[in-house]
């Protein structure tokens, strides 16, 4: 909420404040702006409509108060209750030192009303970093993987490439790994409509067994292609789905869930050749494109080393400190712990529908794993403020073109993508917590160790955990 102006009298008069705790991490906001503030919002509002307001057989300026208050009073009083509120708010903040992340509630404000010659009484609830000591991390033991690159990897790479160039042959049958585009609408069990969306996209899984799982509409379904079937296009499939816990929509978590998704088209990948790879790169042969890749791949390594280090930190800080955290995760702390882990993924260069497959199934884990993910983001940002960590608009632009350079994309193209998705701020913030975790490595005991003992270590911390 942006604060807006007033008058040094109206300064000088002050807010009754009261704060209250709402829940880990939440604090409920107790307001009560006193009446004369209100009359002076209401008087300069007055004011400023007499001199700007035209109306049909009136010059400007002109216009009866009465009139303009019979005719603008309603949307008048409601201007005035948004600016009065958003004044009180960012006064209350600043005032009492509070921490805030993310925008404070207004669902409690639809009730409130000016009312002549009365105080204006609310109250709003607001997000808060919670008050916790850091553990600590001086001469904290990580492991540093040294991946290899070899023949199989680099096939492995030029097999992903291949489809990620290929064509798209349209099908009139689906088959597996095919993709259906269509119209997915989603609706509760008491036709409570979440999501309506032309031109969503699913790619077939098996028909049975283990491959059966799959992803629809941001929701991992486990007997997916069983329900699908092998529909044509203009036919509709009918999908039941329980919604998972930790969705960032409230209604969806637990919910029974129908999705009708109409089939459009059928698509099937054929993967490009390495002769059309070559020309598409403007190399003269396949030894020079397998060379690329190395570099690629090479590149890439070094962002996993500091990720598998970095996860490592992560790890030590969430087992280490001890945080008073909500029950359930709120809408809005669920719809940043899964931008953090998107823009995590674009950075490791992970392609975009593994991206949307792997936060489905963070949607799906465990409230454990949830909660470890928002603790670990309060960790990082408390750790970056007392390290006063910042982050430069050349750090920013640097990590575009990095993330630019993995998705095949230009860096200006990648810029304006997240400036219109309002993602640009995830950048800096990934920048800042990264940051945060390398100050910690270069006060830990770093050893090398090969990809395979890292990996058995690894899967032996998670299956304690």
């Amino acid at each position: 909420m942006a604060e807006s102006a007033t008058s040094d009298q109206t300064k000088e008069q002050t807010n009754k404040v009261e704060i209250t705790d709402a829940g880990p991490s939440l604090k409920r906001l107790s307001i009560e702006v006193p009446a004369e503030t209100v009359a002076e919002r209401m008087a300069e509002s007055m004011d400023t409509l007499i001199v700007e307001a035209t109306l049909p057989g009136f010059r400007k300026g002109r216009v009866p108060r009465k009139l303009l208050e019979r005719k603008f009073g309603s949307s008048m009083r409601e201007e005035a209750k948004k600016q009065l509120v958003a004044s009180a708010y960012s006064d209350a903040v600043e005032r009492n030192g509070l921490k805030v992340i993310g925008e404070p509630s207004s669902e409690m404000l639809e009730d409130v009303t000016i009312e002549e010659g009365q105080p204006l009484k609310f109250e709003i609830e607001v997000e808060v970093l919670p008050e916790f000591e850091l553990p600590g991390w001086d001469g904290l033991k990580i492991d540093k993987p040294m991946f290899e690159v070899t023949d199989e990897t680099i096939d492995e790479e030029i097999k992903k490439i291949s489809i990620n160039d290929g064509e798209l042959e349209q099908q009139t049958t689906a088959g597996k790994d095919d993709y259906l585009t269509g119209h997915g609408v989603m609706t509760g069990a008491d036709g409570t409509e979440f999501y309506n969306i032309p031109g969503a996209v699913i790619q077939m899984p098996a028909t049975k067994g283990k491959g059966a799982a799959g992803m629809v509409l941001g929701i991992q379904v486990d007997d997916l292609g069983s329900q699908l079937g092998k529909p044509a296009p203009g036919e509709t499939a009918t999908i039941k789905a329980t919604g998972p816990e930790n969705h960032e929509i409230e209604g969806v978590r637990g919910a029974e869930l129908t999705i009708a998704f109409k089939v459009d088209r059928i698509d099937r990948i054929i993967p490009a050749g390495i002769e059309a790879l070559c020309s598409q790169y403007g190399l003269e042969n396949e030894a020079e494109f397998r060379e690329m890749v190395r570099t690629r791949i090479e590149q890439r390594i070094h962002v996993r080393q500091h990720v598998a280090m970095r996860q490592q930190v992560a790890r030590h800080l969430v087992e280490s400190a001890k945080i008073d955290l909500p029950e359930r995760m709120t809408t809005t702390q669920a719809a940043r712990t899964f931008e953090r882990r998107r823009m995590e993924l674009m950075y490791r260069g992970v392609d975009q529908t593994q991206i949307e497959e792997n936060i489905a199934e963070l949607r799906a884990a465990s409230s454990q794993d949830a909660a470890n993910e928002l603790k670990l983001f309060f960790i990082l940002n408390k750790a970056a403020d007392e390290m006063d960590v910042k982050v430069q608009e050349a750090e920013v632009n640097g990590r575009i073109a990095e993330m630019a350079l993995e998705q095949g994309v230009r860096p200006e193209k990648l810029r304006q993508d997240l400036i219109q998705s309002n993602r640009i701020g995830s950048i800096a913030q990934q920048i800042r917590e990264h940051k945060t975790m390398d100050a910690i490595l270069e006060k830990a005991e770093i050893r090398e160790v090969s990809a395979e003992d890292y990996a058995k270590s690894a899967a032996g911390k998670k299956d304690d955990g």
